[in-house]
């Protein structure tokens, strides 16, 4: 049995990490795109499984594929093409609340167990120099939304409530239960 990432993300690998299981690293090529007017909770999750049953796997091993979207009003935001872009939705996200959802997919055989989990955040009013200096350091290009709450955005948020894991990618401690019911013989010493 083996235990699948199926993401390149370096925070997911970091995550799952915490488990401190040996695990594999297996990336889905499969069309992302959302559908549009389609509900971004339902969204996130219908990718997420469509990552797990795109690995090669053998019946007993356990894939975990993740997909994270933020979602301000009623725009969904990936992560940016471009830095206009990601100034962009930076100044959307100004003095907004908004929502950080993972869509997760943990895959057996054929058993899968597809959630959401879903963040809510506040950002400060951030001033346009704030937000150039910011996307200028290149930390925004590949992160949903255009931060990382891990990085330097974290100077952003004065108020997060939800799993802070789950807005770096991957939410650990909703992962760690499915796994205990899904696979306990992965988890030994962390039961």
């Amino acid at each position: 049995m083996k235990l699948i990432l199926a993401s390149q993300s370096p925070r997911r690998k970091e995550l799952l990490g915490f488990f401190r299981i040996p695990f594999t690293v297996r990336v889905a090529d499969i069309d992302e795109t959302m559908t549009p007017g389609a509900s971004a909770y339902a969204e996130v999750a219908r990718v997420s499984h469509l990552k797990a049953l795109a690995i090669p796997r053998e019946p007993e091993d356990v894939v975990v594929a993740a997909d994270t979207i933020v979602v301000c009003g009623d725009r969904v935001l990936g992560k940016p093409k471009s830095t206009e872009e990601a100034i962009e939705m930076l100044t959307l996200l100004s003095g907004r609340d908004h929502q950080v959802m993972t869509g997760m997919t943990v895959l057996r055989g054929d058993r899968a167990v597809v959630c959401t989990e879903v963040t809510d955040l506040h950002f400060r009013e951030l001033s346009g120099e704030e937000i150039r200096a910011y996307v200028a350091t290149g930390e925004p290009m590949d992160k949903a939304g255009s931060y990382g709450i891990q990085g330097s955005a974290a100077l952003f948020c004065p108020r997060m409530e939800g799993d802070y894991y789950n807005v770096m990618g991957l939410p650990v401690c909703r992962l760690a239960e499915i796994l205990k019911e899904m696979a306990p013989e992965l988890m030994g010493e962390i039961r």
